[in-house]
């Protein structure tokens, strides 16, 4: 991989390292990620609930907030217009729990992503209009659906939409009563990376002070509603920096203790220790694959209603039909990642490839676009991966820092029946005979944007480091620096001229090393690594890139709380013992 190692900010980082009293690669980490101040550094380590923006900063919110309290107010029936994601799912049960707690009258609606597809549709708003809706509230959705929203005027329903995704123009955004989205063009919002779900926060934060309720208990409920957020931050894969870093840390912290029995049941199902909080990597691997299991394989209903029940046995009930959709889905991504792997070995992937498109009959939507990311993780380029069915491909995109896909998609609307996304994923629907035509210019869009350079893997070095920097205390600070994710990833580190003292093959993939320098001992692990390892063997002097992670098993059995993670070594020279 090419190795990008940030400057070391050398006298001042140790300063300021000096001023909060932590060891000195922490002060280098701080100062490459732009945290240069001790004040904001000592905001970083340890962000408060009082870090959180006032919800009136959105534009359009002193008019959905007052709305939304008539309606309750009033008994309206309201319509609650979600997606089938976990950002989705977990905005809606924000604004139901909130709502069905001031007396409001609230039923909500998930598309289901094989019948209904994505985004707000015509017919479902005529049926609430006919069922006495008169208010609409889209929750991470709705700010491209311009002319569902105007079908909704012209029956009589005024719309909130609260969003987070790209709008096309700040000259045409819905006709909505109001329009709640920090990337709207004209809203000067300070975190513009809030998820579906923290935009939903920020709604029902100015609903509860709309309605006059007492600040402690306002600023309760918020706190309690920051378990849920967190999770839905930490799904969507925005930047963990700023407000959201605020929702995570403070909402994983808050999962050490859960009432919630849908909450409960889930954490149980996905082995999550009861009493510990969960780490973003933890949300990221075991708690949010089940929870978008329900809408990529079944229904994303039965995520709202394990939200929502109080019963617990139907709440254990829901998350055991998670958990089991969720090995339903692992398999059937494998089996399309199979397929696409075929196909490579049939016909290379070369360098004038910038950009691939994979299509196949009858491949689950509901998947396509976690393979996606698995096959960018392998080639390191822009790909989307869509199913055919019925003479219709839809899919789903990802990519590369370097490639803004959502740009991409928006030189050739004509090809699509519908597309959306953001930067680095976008998802589109388009008739399968123009299938080929979509992969000829996506693929010149991406060889005019893109070198042959762009298709080396990076890794972002925050620092170098001695073995004498590390130990037990030094990591633990570094690890106070989590939630670790897009935007705030762990730390990363080049330890320089290690010996290699000796290797372990585990399982004829995994790398488990021992280094020495300067009479120190690092063991270090590394996962599917063997193949990488040729040069890795005693003897060997190596320059290496490693990261640090909480090892609670480890802590159990009376070791180090953490452990070494090895991502990359360079070979320096090689001597054989005796």
């Amino acid at each position: 991989m090419k190795w990008i190692i940030a400057e070391n900010g050398g006298a001042e980082a140790g300063e300021l390292a000096r001023a909060l009293g932590v060891s000195p690669p922490v002060g280098r980490v701080l100062w490459a990620r732009g945290i240069r101040d001790a004040e904001a550094a000592r905001k970083f380590m340890a962000p408060s609930a009082a870090d959180l923006h006032d919800p009136y900063l959105l534009k359009g919110m002193s008019e959905a907030a007052p709305r939304l309290a008539l309606a309750i107010k009033q008994k309206e029936p309201i319509l609650l217009y979600g997606d089938y994601d976990v950002d989705g799912t977990s905005a809606l049960v924000v604004l139901k729990k909130v709502i069905d707690l001031a007396g409001g009258v609230a039923t909500c609606f998930v598309p289901h992503r094989l019948r209904d597809g994505y985004g707000m549709k015509s017919e479902v708003v005529q049926d609430a209009a006919a069922q006495g809706v008169r208010l609409i509230v889209s929750v991470d959705t709705g700010i491209r659906a311009n002319d569902v929203v105007q079908c909704a005027k012209e029956l009589g329903i005024d719309v909130i939409v609260t969003d987070h995704h790209l709008p096309e123009t700040a000259a045409e955004l819905p006709p909505a009563l109001a329009v709640l989205n920090p990337n709207r063009r004209d809203c000067d919002y300070p975190e513009k990376n809030l998820c579906g779900a923290g935009v939903a926060l920020k709604l029902v934060d100015a609903l509860m002070r709309e309605l006059g309720w007492p600040t402690a208990r306002r600023e309760k409920l918020v706190d309690s509603l920051l378990k849920i957020v967190a999770i839905a931050t930490v799904a969507d894969v925005v930047p963990l920096t700023g407000e959201n870093r605020v929702i995570v840390k403070r909402g994983l912290e808050g999962l050490r203790e859960v009432a919630n029995p849908g909450l409960r049941a889930l954490l149980d199902v996905a082995d999550i220790e009861r009493g510990a909080a969960p780490t973003a990597r933890q949300v990221g691997f075991q708690i949010a694959p089940r929870i978008n299991a329900a809408g990529r394989m079944a229904s994303a209903s039965d995520v709202v209603e394990l939200f929502t029940t109080s019963d617990q046995a139907r709440a254990l009930e829901l998350a055991q039909q998670l958990d089991g959709l969720n090995k339903d889905r692992r398999q059937t991504e494998d089996d399309i990642r199979q397929e696409i792997l075929k196909q490579c070995l049939a016909q290379p992937v070369n360098d004038d490839d910038f950009a691939l498109v994979f299509a196949g009959e009858g491949w689950h939507r509901g998947v396509v676009g976690i393979v996606a990311s698995r096959v960018v993780a392998k080639y390191h380029r822009p790909v989307f991966v869509l199913g055919i069915e019925n003479g219709m491909a839809t899919g789903s995109g990802r990519s590369i820092r370097q490639f803004h896909l959502l740009e991409a998609l928006e030189t050739m609307p004509e090809l699509f029946t519908k597309f959306g996304g953001h930067h680095q994923a976008a998802g589109l629907t388009l008739t399968a005979d123009r299938i080929e035509e979509f992969r000829a210019r996506f693929r010149e869009h991406a060889s005019a944007k893109l070198t042959v350079d762009d298709f080396e893997p990076e890794i972002e070095v925050d620092s170098e480091i001695t073995f004498d920097e590390i130990s037990d205390a030094s990591v633990a600070e570094l690890l106070r620096l989590a939630p670790f994710g897009m935007g705030n990833p762990a730390p990363v580190f080049v330890a320089r001229g290690a010996a290699v003292a000796g290797v372990e093959i585990k399982s004829e993939k995994h790398v488990f090393g021992r280094l020495s320098h300067g009479g120190k001992l690092l063991r270090v692990k590394a996962w599917d690594f063997a193949q990488k390892a040729a040069a890795f063997t005693p003897g060997a002097s190596v320059d290496v890139v490693v990261q640090f992670e909480d090892d609670a098993y480890s802590a159990k059995r009376g070791y180090a709380p953490w452990q070494t993670m090895l991502l990359d070594y360079a070979l320096l020279e090689f001597r054989p013992k005796g």
